[in-house]
């Protein structure tokens, strides 16, 4: 496949409307709390019955100081006590979890997400590992792909080996933007010396990738501002960069009511940040993968999307499209058997649960055969940007061309518009189309066609 990406400013601007990502589909809006811990108990036994390796992802929510853009599930204190009867909880649903699951499937996959997993101390940290690895089978340092979310604040050089000791072999560093001025106006005050220690510090523990978070978007950015913080960025030659679209939903999140929307870059502006930062990282050897990310050539996401292999779930691309994924933790999502899950989201109502025995589970989905149909689709195409209809065909049992036929008149306005092209045995996913990857799946998407109302953040 070709890894590249055109950026045409008419075509972006014609496409430029809210949208779902697709980590999952059906999407997080449509899980209901009709879907419960015996609806979820049945879904273990299914993929139980159907084997194969598992994902670990752990919510850790805390952060010490809050990032005015920040959208996710955290909870912000300074007091680091806060996280003791949280973990203890924890440590119960690892038990109770894992006594689910068969316990010869193995680990391939673990991830700490949050808030700030380097939030707690370096013994509370050990401990959760240990607690993980007396309950789960994870596969060795060789085969197993283990990382973390650091944020450079939070974390030195003894911490990053403390990391690698316990099992971790790749990292994520949020870092954003290192222009002072945007810095202090989104209280993310992070310097350049730290953030580079940190890398310094798990390349010398042998950390096997390095990912970059950027965010363009926020407040007094301009694309020369943005470009002197990616050039920095280049010059340190991560493995992987993620560039997310900053979304300004002060309605929705509250905390990014402390920004300025007036100090907001201008959509124009937005996008020529866009066109420069794709100019920038293709310049400096980087792919474009998909929905933000870029990968050097060699990196595995790469290589598995060039040989079909790469998937996409809740943390983003993925190289392990077989492990169901298993959730624990405050808010945390999984995917298990025929389902999606999400548990508890208050540190309450998740101590509650735990103290009864029971998962914490809050809501979910179990997917019907169309669900299961519209995300190989949408899967395959947000992945590969291509799409062999024969092999669909044969794999679901369907008439393309039939089960789709509403879906035809917008693939012709696709490729009338130069995103695709398209016959009865492929769609191919065309370099202008890349960008606009999320407005080709919407077309398949059941349940966004049944809606008057958006919920999602612009795709651009």
């Amino acid at each position: 496949m070709e890894q590249t990406v055109t950026f045409d400013l008419d075509l972006i601007k014609r496409y430029d409307k809210a949208g779902p990502r697709y980590t999952s589909y059906p999407t997080a809006v449509e899980f209901a709390e009709k879907f419960t811990a015996d609806s979820y108990k049945q879904q273990i036994a299914l993929s139980n019955q159907r084997g194969g390796p598992l994902s670990l992802y752990f919510h850790l929510p805390f952060c010490d100081t809050v990032c005015f853009y920040c959208a996710c599930n955290k909870i912000i204190t300074k007091n680091r006590k806060h996280a003791e009867p949280y973990l203890a909880n924890l440590h119960k649903e690892i038990s109770l979890q894992a006594a689910l699951f068969d316990s010869n499937r193995i680990v391939e996959q673990l991830h700490w997400g949050g808030g700030t997993p380097t939030f707690l101390s370096h013994q509370q940290m050990r401990e959760l590992m240990a607690v993980t690895r007396q309950h789960f089978n994870l596969a060795d340092d060789a085969t197993g792909e283990y990382s973390i979310e650091i944020d450079p604040r939070e974390a030195d050089a003894e911490t990053i080996a403390l990391l690698r000791e316990i099992g971790f072999n790749r990292i994520s560093l949020g870092v954003q933007d290192f222009n002072p001025i945007v810095q202090k106006a989104v209280n993310r005050i992070q310097s350049e010396a730290e953030t580079f220690a940190v890398i310094d510090a798990a390349r010398a523990n042998d950390f096997r990738s390095i990912s970059i978070d950027l965010i363009y978007g926020l407040p007094h950015q301009t694309p020369d501002s943005f470009a002197e913080t990616l050039d920095k960025i280049i010059a340190v030659s991560p493995e992987r960069l993620s560039v997310f679209n900053y979304a300004h939903m002060p309605e929705r999140f509250k905390v990014q009511r402390q920004m300025n929307s007036e100090d907001m870059p201008r959509p124009e502006v937005k996008l020529e940040i866009l066109h420069r930062t794709i100019e920038q990282l293709t310049a400096a050897g980087y792919v474009y993968i998909g929905m933000d990310h870029f990968a050097k050539p060699d990196d595995e996401l790469a290589i598995a999307q060039r040989e079909n292999k790469l998937y996409r779930n809740f943390q983003g691309y993925s190289t392990h499209s077989e492990c169901d994924i298993v959730g624990l933790g405050v808010t945390s999502i999984g995917s298990v058997g025929d389902s999606y899950s999400q548990n508890q989201r208050t540190l309450e109502d998740y101590a509650v649960s735990l103290s009864n025995n029971e998962l914490p589970v809050f809501r979910g989905i179990t997917l019907n055969e169309d669900d299961k149909i519209r995300r190989t689709v949408i899967t395959r195409l947000i992945c590969h940007f291509s799409l062999d209809i024969n092999v669909i065909e044969n794999l679901l049992g369907i008439n393309f061309a039939e089960y789709f036929a509403d879906v035809y008149p917008q693939l012709n306005q696709f490729a009338t518009d130069g995103l695709v092209t398209y016959d009865q045995d492929k769609i191919e996913v065309l370099p202008a189309g890349h960008l606009l990857i999320r407005n080709i799946c919407m077309a398949f998407d059941f349940y966004l066609q049944q809606k008057t109302e958006q919920r999602f953040s612009k795709v651009i």
